[in-house]
């Protein structure tokens, strides 16, 4: 079942959108050559208690999860894409690292994710992070009104297609709202014009994520982290939208963004 929302009920999604918006982008800060995983997970969890927020991550419990997941952000380092279980594990120079993370506060959820490249940046990898940053506005943007669902599925795809990735069809993006995961489920490829209609008061967080050169995924020991099945680098990015009968409203954008996707890089390296 699909539950439309109100514009009273959106704008307090939009509140623990602006505090994730926030706090993704404070955690790209500190992520750092030298900064363990469990740092950034500890400074989270330290951040969203003092928001008095409740993070949707801890004791979540799906079908594909290994036990209840015990952390309020997913940390994704290098080929691991999606659920990557924090852990003693110190980022080195060139790391492509993937933050997501998922908050409700009274209530209301919302659900964001970025990646960065710690210390000094692979041009490939740069490139990588932009695919996922443009097929994200890309979807925001085929978020309108009377739209299909099919319609943001198909701008996602054609994005990773002319980069050159191929695109997972396992996991995607979904409703969120009360709960986390709520229907429909986005998939990141499709054919527009096709799927449900798009009404004003569907919240959904779009995700594209991509492997560089494969789309098949493998799972690690730990039963949550998703890997590019080659080894080959990863990345991740996500938004949770409202479509509003004036477009498209997205409720998780972060401090620094402005029309175009946000720098990729993280001090102490630049992009040239």
């Amino acid at each position: 079942m699909i539950e439309l929302k109100s514009a009273e009920e959106i704008g307090r999604m939009a509140v623990a959108g602006q505090f994730v918006g926030e706090l993704l982008v404070e955690l790209g800060g500190v992520a750092a050559v030298g900064v363990n995983l469990m740092d950034l997970e500890h400074h989270a969890r330290r951040r969203i208690a003092e928001r008095g927020a409740e993070s949707c991550y801890w004791d979540y419990a799906p079908s594909f999860g290994r036990g209840p997941f015990r952390n309020v952000l997913c940390l994704s380092v290098n080929d691991a894409v999606l659920h990557g279980l924090p852990h003693d594990y110190v980022l080195r120079d060139g790391d492509l690292l993937s933050i997501d993370m998922a908050v409700g506060i009274d209530g209301w959820n919302a659900d964001s994710a970025l990646s960065v490249v710690v210390g000094t940046p692979d041009p490939a990898d740069l490139k990588l992070i932009e695919a996922t940053e443009v097929a994200l506005e890309a979807g925001i943007a085929a978020a309108q009104p009377g739209g299909r669902l099919g319609d943001i599925s198909a701008a996602i795809g054609a994005v990773a297609h002319s980069y050159g990735y191929s695109v997972n069809g396992e996991f995607g993006g979904h409703g969120i709202g009360r709960t986390m995961h709520e229907a429909p489920h986005v998939a990141n490829s499709g054919r527009a014009g096709r799927g449900m209609k798009l009404q004003p008061g569907l919240t959904v967080a779009i995700e594209p994520w991509f492997c560089r050169s494969t789309n098949k995924i493998k799972f690690d020991g730990d039963g949550w982290t998703i890997r590019s099945a080659d080894g080959s680098r990863t990345a991740h990015s996500e938004h949770t939208v409202a479509v509003t009968a004036s477009g498209p409203q997205v409720l998780t954008r972060r401090p620094a963004d402005g029309d175009t996707p946000a720098d990729a890089t993280r001090k102490p390296a630049a992009a040239s």
